[in-house]
């Protein structure tokens, strides 16, 4: 009952930020024309990337949703966000600006990020590969003591993903705070009244790797309860 109690307090955590960081970007994505006088999301990032010397840094539409991309050198936004004039749009847009900020600066926990997220896809693969093998090492060496071992290294490689979005939270809060906010503020770019539903939108931006951690701890939770019977 106890794991049951649990599961269920975390499958909220789980699904609760993700739900209102989806309701609170739905909500300021309209009006869709709000800043059609100042330009797009697209033209926004392009902005800000000149104003802080980063021509370099391409500015692209993608399928992929809104990142920013360390080796392309690229931020990546949605085509609503990419071609969009909402408050939403720009928004999203100087969020992902702040990541190249980040990158342009070799800050040192955006840099660590970057090397988990290698180490931790690998580890990933390898954690996936050692849950297909746990059955069958159980039914060809009939010792259980062996499934397990191998069960836990497989639940401590998928552990890593975990790690990486717990370093990637406080990366996403300096983008949308330490990078983002500043920038709006400073260059007058948000209509009055704008800027307290801009923070909102920069807090949905950055719990958005919160419902990410959390569903990581929710993954292997369940794999710890199976261990456990």
């Amino acid at each position: 009952m106890l794991w049951i109690a649990l599961f269920v307090v975390l499958a909220a955590c789980v699904f609760l930020p993700g739900i209102w960081v989806k309701q609170v970007l739905r909500k300021y994505s309209t009006p869709a024309d709000r800043y059609r006088g100042k330009g797009t999301g697209a033209e926004l990032a392009r902005h800000l990337l000149d104003s802080n010397s980063l021509s370099q840094v391409k500015v692209e539409v993608s399928e992929l949703g809104d990142h920013y991309d360390p080796v392309a050198k690229a931020v990546r936004l949605s085509a609503d966000n990419f071609n969009g004039c909402s408050l939403t749009a720009v928004t999203v847009a100087a969020h992902e600006v702040g990541h190249a900020l980040q990158d342009a600066a070799a800050e040192t926990l955006f840099n660590t990020r970057q090397r988990l997220v290698r180490v931790a896809l690998a580890s990933e693969r390898v954690g996936g590969v050692l849950l297909i093998l746990v059955p069958v090492i159980l039914l060809a060496l009939r010792v259980p003591q062996a499934g397990m071992l191998v069960l836990m290294l497989a639940l401590g490689s998928m552990a890593m993903g975990t790690l990486v979005h717990l370093i990637t939270l406080p990366v996403e809060l300096d983008a949308s705070y330490g990078k983002a906010l500043p920038m709006l503020e400073r260059g007058n770019y948000l209509h009055d009244g704008d800027l307290p539903h801009a923070r909102r939108i920069l807090k949905a931006a950055a719990l958005t790797y919160v419902a990410g951690s959390l569903a990581s701890l929710l993954n292997l939770g369940r794999w710890i309860a199976v261990l456990r019977r």
